[in-house]
């Protein structure tokens, strides 16, 4: 559904009034335009605190892409910025900034003490106000649980809260800020993740940290066909955000198997067959779907690499008021199916190496709805689910989930006007999402190169004002 308010509020009156009245003044998101574009470009500028283990990876990443790279100097703080590698020029932070800057990128990993968090400031201070419109800021960290001291461990876990106060201040430019968390020695694993939080790809998703853990191996991995030769599994892939998950991984290269309820087949098949896939209907809340769903999967590809649970259903009432078949029908969906769905592929085999499973929780599960008892548990259930499948998955298998917030679907079209335009509104980006954006993060957990990320819950919500 389009969003009037944005359109108007990006018109020369519209801007007068917005500004006059101090309401919200959305700036349209930049989202992919090909999928052979560069993920970044103009003006990068990196940093790095004393004692940084990843700017040489980011410098390597960045030094693929066409944009002008520039690392911090001046400052003592900032030291081993120039590990940004040979493309990278110095950019003296102790004088005037004049360059409008793309993106910031700072490795704070090698920050050990509270005190030493002062080379955020030395980094950011000079330089957020130059930050372009849609800008991206990613800061990398060692992930707070591995650090030995406790003084280290507080330094890195205050990195979630400066990057969620970022997110909030750039927002109004349609900006974005995450943070990712590395293990040590996982700074080989940061390409693909960079690359996603550098690029439109990720244009609402914002506020979030990320846990990238080490890998065995970093596959080479097509930057435009990321998924060639892969196979997905997309449930619920009629219409709205699971149309867009199957067109996106089918760009990216896989062949997708889409399933939905029989009474959606038509709308299944129209959109397997524009993706040359194939359409399987089944319930999958019968206690024979997981049994079918692998026969399907078995006679056709003799295994699946992705598979994605995105079927999902609300069935609101407060909780005085609930029939007890909305309570158990939600819980089925939205919860047990995946469950029972993996369980059965993984005990014939069908879910290959290094494969994928990614699950869709929602804002409802981490902060609650009124009238959404059913619904949030369900959701919050499917975060306990994928933290502890995380720690049990083997063979280079990765579980993930998304958890989405206001998102343009025929679902909250529906919704009445005011609390749709609340969705809308009450987020850093001032604006709802697209199913595009729940694709693309979806595409980037599923990517041979994430192997590292794993048992992850990334909001894509544009920085949600309800939740964490």
């Amino acid at each position: 559904m389009s969003d009037l308010y944005l359109r108007l509020a990006n018109t020369p009156l519209g801007q007068t009034a917005v500004k006059t009245l101090g309401l919200p003044s959305p700036v349209p998101l930049k989202r992919l335009q090909r999928p052979d574009e560069p993920f970044i470009e103009g003006n990068v500028l990196v940093g790095a605190a004393t004692g940084a283990k990843a700017a040489t990876a980011v410098g390597r990443t960045l030094s693929a892409s066409p944009a002008k790279l520039f690392y911090a100097s001046g400052q003592d703080l900032l030291g081993d910025s120039e590990q940004a590698g040979r493309k990278a020029k110095a950019l003296n932070l102790t004088t005037a900034v004049e360059q409008s800057l793309n993106a910031l990128v700072f490795d704070a990993t090698g920050i050990k003490t509270p005190e030493q968090l002062k080379a955020l400031y030395a980094f950011f201070h000079p330089t957020i106000k130059k930050l372009a419109a849609n800008g991206r800021v990613v800061v990398i960290g060692q992930a707070p649980q591995t650090c030995r001291k406790p003084a280290n461990a507080a330094a890195q876990q205050a990195l979630e809260g400066f990057i969620r106060s970022v997110a909030k201040e750039i927002g109004k430019k349609g900006s974005t800020a995450n943070l990712l968390w590395i293990a040590p020695g996982a700074d080989p694993q940061l390409d693909s993740s960079i690359r996603f939080f550098l690029s439109p790809r990720s244009a609402y998703v914002s506020g979030q940290t990320v846990r990238i853990g080490k890998s065995d191996s970093v596959p080479a991995v097509s930057h435009v066909k990321p998924l060639t030769g892969k196979v997905a599994l997309v449930t619920g892939a009629s219409r709205g955000i699971g149309k867009a998950i199957a067109e996106t991984l089918t760009r990216d290269g896989a062949t997708v198997i889409g399933l939905d309820i029989p009474s959606a087949m038509s709308e299944l098949k129209a959109v397997t067959d524009g993706i040359n896939g194939k359409a399987f209907a089944c319930d999958i809340t019968d206690s024979a779907a997981p049994n079918l769903i692998a026969d399907f999967i078995a006679e056709h590809f003799e295994g699946v690499d992705l598979v994605v649970h995105n079927a999902g259903i609300t069935r609101d009432k407060t909780l005085g008021n609930m029939p007890e078949h909305f309570w158990d029908m939600t819980i089925a969906v939205n919860l047990s199916a995946e469950e029972l769905i993996d369980e059965e592929l993984q005990k014939r085999q069908l879910l290959r190496d290094n494969g994928r499973i990614v699950c869709i929780s929602s804002i409802s599960g981490i902060a609650g709805n009124f009238g959404q008892t059913n619904y949030s548990t369900a959701k919050s259930g499917v975060i306990g689910y994928v933290e502890s499948m995380a720690k049990q998955l083997k063979n280079g298998i990765t579980i993930n989930a998304i958890a989405p917030g206001f998102i343009e679907t025929q679902m909250t079209a529906a919704m009445p006007l005011t609390i749709r335009e609340a969705g809308r509104r009450m987020n850093s980006l001032s604006q709802g999402g697209h199913p595009i954006d729940v694709a693309e993060a979806i595409a980037w957990y599923c990517n041979p190169a994430s192997n590292g990320v794993n048992g992850n819950i990334v909001r894509v919500c544009g920085q949600s004002l309800i939740g964490k």
